[in-house]
């Protein structure tokens, strides 16, 4: 599969996602489903592709990543849509994996095929993997979050507030399975299980983060309004330090020649 074939599989799934979206709106859920899986079939397939022509798993870079992301993303939306029935959610899903793939359209940052000696790892795939689909989520947590506290201005209900709960809950059980994977692969490549380097440590604060968020909610009262909407801000902040985590810890002076986490220098 040739990178020169993105613009094609990713216009297709985006038109799908978009279709997709607009069926939600229309209580159309057989044509939400069906456009939602041909759009990740699409993507996917590319994805798959990407992986057999590199000979390796399209993870190494930020754009590799990034593709990742848009597939997940979208998977989070359809389920979040069949558990809940938000129509937002599908919305929200379509505009984030159409601001990814443009980036990845116009910065692809796609590499050499070559893995070096530390990420020849069978734990590499699915630490990786495991970490997509737990931001993914954390970033629908986000979006709810922003909508309860800047766009609906009113009551918060608690079928609102769960379906924050459940998806950071989710998020933090598949981060932390993704940390014990990439503990094994570290001690597998470097000898150590933990070595507290920036991004490390950046992952950390985000996982400490997003716990003390449902330690909040879990001793809430219901309808304790005050303390809901400081939760919700808890909640954002430590989707800021996630993205400290996943790219801007790369344009920290304190990573620079120094994380063992740069690999696409």
């Amino acid at each position: 599969m040739s990178w020169s074939l993105f613009p094609f599989f990713a216009v297709t799934a985006i038109v799908l996602w978009l279709l997709c979206a607009a069926a939600s709106w229309k209580n159309r859920k057989g044509l939400v489903y069906f456009f939602s899986i041909a759009g990740l079939a699409v993507f996917g397939a590319f994805i798959l592709g990407m992986w057999i022509s590199l000979g390796r798993p399209p993870m190494r870079t930020m754009g590799e990543t990034r593709l990742w992301y848009t597939f997940f993303i979208s998977l989070a939306g359809i389920i979040v849509y069949s558990r809940w029935d938000y129509k937002w959610i599908t919305t929200f899903s379509f505009v984030m994996s159409l601001v990814f793939t443009c980036v990845n359209l116009f910065k692809p940052e796609i590499h050499s095929t070559t893995l070096m000696p530390a990420l020849q790892s069978p734990w590499f795939a699915p630490h990786v993997t495991v970490y997509m689909f737990a931001y993914a989520l954390f970033g629908a947590a986000a979006m709810m979050a922003i909508y309860l506290l800047w766009i609906k201005r009113g009551s918060i209900t608690f079928r609102e507030m769960s379906l924050c709960d459940d998806l950071v809950g989710v998020g933090l059980a598949f981060m932390t399975i993704g940390m014990l994977f990439g503990a094994i692969w570290a001690e597998q490549a470097w000898g150590h299980y933990w070595a507290w380097d920036p991004k490390e440590t950046w992952a950390a604060a985000t996982w400490f983060s997003f716990l003390c968020y449902l330690h909040i909610r879990r001793g809430m009262a219901d309808g304790d309004t005050r303390k809901t909407r400081t939760a919700l801000v808890i909640l954002l902040i430590s989707f800021v330090f996630l993205q400290m985590c996943w790219w801007g810890i790369n344009y920290l002076p304190s990573a620079q020649g120094v994380s063992i986490h740069t690999y696409n220098s």
